[in-house]
């Protein structure tokens, strides 16, 4: 059910590409759980630790970032260069903003949300590309927007609980232990994870198909 039916066999360019998702989810959930594990162990472990953790967080967003712009401009390289350059400069950006200690204090939890989030929102100018170049009806079915936009808004969702820590910010006490506003946040980071993961493999079904081919008139 998480992964459509796959017939053909990936060329190493395509298993590097998919690489990079599991790449940066595998990485994002390990220095997250390193950071659950240790952080209590002192002061200078758990700010060290939580630098990673925000630094998984990154390279969760550009591993997420390069399977869809790679398939979603596979046939228009240029677009697809500018928009993977520009990514991977915020994206580092991002990491360096995360490695400040004055980032890092609980004072500043909702800038470090709004760093990842602004992050993550710079997809929506490629992806009016996509829509207005390929039309609404492609983009939705052959784009697979449908899945993407719901993994945006559990992104955005779990970001903006985590920000304003809700519930426990209206029931002081109530959720100490379960069903906090940063384990809900995880939980919707791991399922927005899997409907990624199950779009982008529809998209690459898609494109390197015979229906999914590239013409000389389709090359920007």
């Amino acid at each position: 059910m998480l992964r459509p039916n796959m017939y053909f066999m990936a060329p190493l360019q395509e298993k590097v590409v998919l690489g990079m998702f599991f790449l940066g989810a595998v990485l994002c959930l390990s220095f997250s759980w390193l950071f659950h594990t240790v952080f209590c162990h002192s002061e200078k472990v758990s700010w060290t630790f939580s630098k990673l953790d925000y630094s998984g967080i990154a390279l969760l967003i550009i591993g997420s970032f390069v399977p869809w712009l790679y398939y979603s401009f596979y046939c228009s390289p240029q677009p697809r260069l500018i928009y993977l350059s520009i990514v991977c400069f915020l994206d580092i950006s991002a990491i360096i903003v995360a490695q400040w200690d004055r980032v890092a204090t609980p004072k500043h939890r909702q800038t470090r949300a709004g760093v990842f989030l602004g992050l993550g929102l710079s997809g929506v100018v490629p992806t009016m590309h996509f829509t207005i170049a390929e039309g609404f009806v492609k983009a939705t079915t052959v784009g697979q927007m449908g899945w993407f936009f719901l993994m945006a808004v559990m992104y955005i969702t779990g970001a903006g609980l985590y920000a304003a820590r809700i519930p426990e910010l209206f029931f002081p006490g109530k959720f100490d232990i379960w069903f906090q506003s940063h384990q809900i946040f995880h939980v919707l980071v791991v399922a927005a994870a899997f409907i990624h993961f199950y779009g982008v493999f529809n998209l690459q079904e898609f494109r390197y198909g015979l229906e999914g081919g590239c013409t000389d008139d389709s090359l920007l």
